[in-house]
């Protein structure tokens, strides 16, 4: 009976992975019926909308868990919190960055784009050496990554998780960030292969609009609670270009002790990757 119930989950799961693709088939069908054989358009069309809405929401909303279970927080009642730093490392903002959270004793995760890592490798060491955590944001960090099909997630993905290992000598942690947020059920199945743990968040810093470090730090702290995982970036397309994070970071970390958080790696947070 519990073989027949784990092939049903996961006959039920594929099926949500081709969710998008399915709104598409069914619109253009109605559609089709509608036009050519004057088929009625309400009620199947009220189902095509439904499907659409589905389908938007498990690729934008970044804790969706629609396509692949995501995880968006720890233990609410551990007295810990994950700082997550996304899109370095950055040749100007992560050392000093770097050199902050030394400063507050703080362990914090890095998701790292794999160009950035390779240009930068001793970066990468240094973070594993201080106690900080290296996860995959993929290699080229592409925009255009959720047009794409899982042969070509598989090697974006399998290609950073590779670098990782060789610059830090050490094995994967398994944590994967998809780029924005967005995820498809090819990047799904991607994940799912490559046995990745999809890593979301709950606090958003709100740090690649907002230029003021004590206005992102306020943001931070006002909602801040034990389990949560915060989103900051070190890096961007142009290098120095986050240099607000250093600042913020600092005014976090004085913020969390005076709450009595302590801020730790994901890998703490959340324990190991099944």
């Amino acid at each position: 009976m519990s073989d027949v119930l784990s092939l049903s989950r996961a006959f039920f799961l594929e099926v949500r992975r081709y969710e998008p693709r399915i709104a598409v088939a069914y619109t253009l069908l109605i559609l089709a019926g509608w036009g050519w054989f004057g088929w009625p358009l309400l009620w199947p069309g009220l189902v095509a909308v439904l499907l659409w809405v589905v389908a938007v929401d498990g690729v934008v909303r970044p804790g969706s868990s629609l396509f692949i279970e995501n995880v968006t927080h720890g233990p609410r009642g551990s007295g810990t919190v994950a700082l997550t730093f996304d899109d370095g490392p950055d040749p100007e903002v992560t050392p000093a960055l770097l050199d902050e959270l030394k400063r507050g004793d703080a362990q914090a995760t890095f998701f790292v784009v794999g160009t950035a890592l390779a240009a930068q490798p001793e970066l990468g060491r240094r973070m594993v050496a201080e106690g900080h955590v290296v996860a995959n944001h993929s290699w080229h960090h592409s925009y255009k990554q959720s047009f794409r099909l899982h042969r070509w997630q598989t090697e974006e993905l399998l290609r950073a998780e590779q670098r990782i290992e060789a610059v830090t000598g050490r094995p994967s942690t398994r944590l994967y960030r998809p780029p924005v947020g967005l995820k498809t059920g090819d990047l799904a199945r991607a994940v799912a292969d490559l046995g990745l743990r999809m890593v979301a968040w709950s606090l958003h810093s709100r740090d690649t609009l907002d230029t003021d470090p004590r206005s992102i730090a306020r943001r931070v702290l006002r909602s801040i609670r034990g389990g949560d995982i915060v989103l900051l970036h070190d890096g961007s397309r142009v290098p120095g270009g986050r240099r607000r994070c250093v600042e913020a970071t600092r005014l976090i970390l004085a913020g969390l002790r005076e709450k009595g958080l302590r801020c730790v790696t994901l890998t703490e947070l959340l324990g190991p990757s099944p």
